[in-house]
């Protein structure tokens, strides 16, 4: 799995990019979210359907840097291709194989790094060495060709089976939280104010939208997005895929052995300064309701002592939303 930073919205003068401890704070950041992307995705392999190749790298590229800051950059980090190594997932295949961060990359089994297409100063070739990575078999070792401190070096990775999805860290300060159907994204506001088993819950839920198929199947209704998603038909879609996530997430929180109750931690926490917005628009529900919710859930699942806990609604993925959101909700 792997995701980048927007890092010019952060670092946006050349004084600040010579500052070796701000860039290594971003990168500790990315690693953060990435960690937990990583754990989740590879201990939910069973509930999900479309899986990758998972390496255990987490990438960046040289073009995602603005052009004031990109020279520091290419100074502190030692790029020497377009796309590098910001770090590795503990224990993943890439650290058992011996990479390390700041490797620049050249070639990873059929991936070319120079030949990947993207428009300069654009993260274009970032996303485009992920997908390919990704795209790589998960059952067969992939050879690595890279540069590390000005001298080439091959090492072998055995990826591992994971869900496909992409991992992001949007440095804007701001707490939201969204899923695109192939990649998760949150705010860095999380960062600051909640634990990493809070953080998780809320990359859960958005994970959870992704397994679940939901933008696909919210397109194949038809419904309208922003303003007029709380209007009309949308809304009984909206809320049932919101629900849903909510209840899948525990599961996965579950299977990757963080804590089952960290979701009700975090809406408490959440919910009554922060909840505003288009969280609290007609296309959610209420977050005492969620947390209703979740807490019942919950409760069953603290019963359960197998993993994977795979649950029922895994096996709905593939049909149309009905919009029967009120019979999965506990009101409070």
């Amino acid at each position: 799995m792997s995701g980048f930073i927007a890092l010019a919205a952060l670092v946006a003068s050349p004084a600040q990019a010579d500052d070796t401890s701000l860039l290594e704070a971003v990168r500790s950041a990315d690693m953060r979210v990435a960690g937990i992307g990583w754990r989740l995705a590879t201990a939910n392999v069973r509930l999900c359907d479309r899986i990758e190749a998972g390496v255990g790298l987490q990438l960046h590229t040289l073009d995602q840097f603005d052009a004031g800051t990109r020279e520091s950059a290419r100074a502190h980090f030692r790029f020497a291709t377009p796309v590098a190594v910001e770090g590795l997932l503990p224990d993943g295949p890439a650290e058992r194989a011996g990479l390390h961060a700041d490797d620049s990359l050249v070639r990873l089994g059929t991936v070319d790094i120079a030949a990947l297409p993207g428009k300069p100063g654009s993260t274009d070739k970032l996303v485009a060495a992920q997908l390919a990575i990704a795209a790589l078999p998960a059952d067969a070792p992939i050879e690595v060709e890279a540069i590390r401190a000005g001298s080439p070096i091959r090492v072998t990775l055995v990826p591992v089976p994971a869900c496909k999805s992409r991992f992001e860290l949007e440095l804007d300060g701001g707490f939201g939280a969204s899923a695109d159907g192939t990649m998760v994204q949150i705010g860095s506001g999380f960062l600051d104010d909640y634990s990493d088993d809070q953080l998780a819950a809320v990359i859960a839920h958005e994970f959870s939208h992704n397994i679940l198929h939901h933008r696909d199947r919210l397109e194949a209704r038809g419904v309208d997005y922003g303003l007029l998603a709380g209007f009309g038909a949308n809304v009984q879609y909206f809320r049932q895929t919101e629900v849903q996530a909510d209840l899948l997430s525990i599961y996965l929180l579950a299977n990757a052995d963080y804590p089952i109750r960290a979701t009700v931690a975090f809406w408490k926490h959440f919910g009554p300064s922060k909840a505003g917005g288009i969280l609290r628009s007609r296309s959610h529900p209420a977050w005492r309701d969620r947390v209703a919710t979740l807490e019942a859930e919950a409760a069953k699942i603290e019963k359960l002592s197998n993993r994977p806990l795979v649950p029922a609604l895994i096996a709905d993925r593939g049909k149309p939303l009905d919009g029967d959101w009120q019979s999965i909700l506990v009101r409070h």
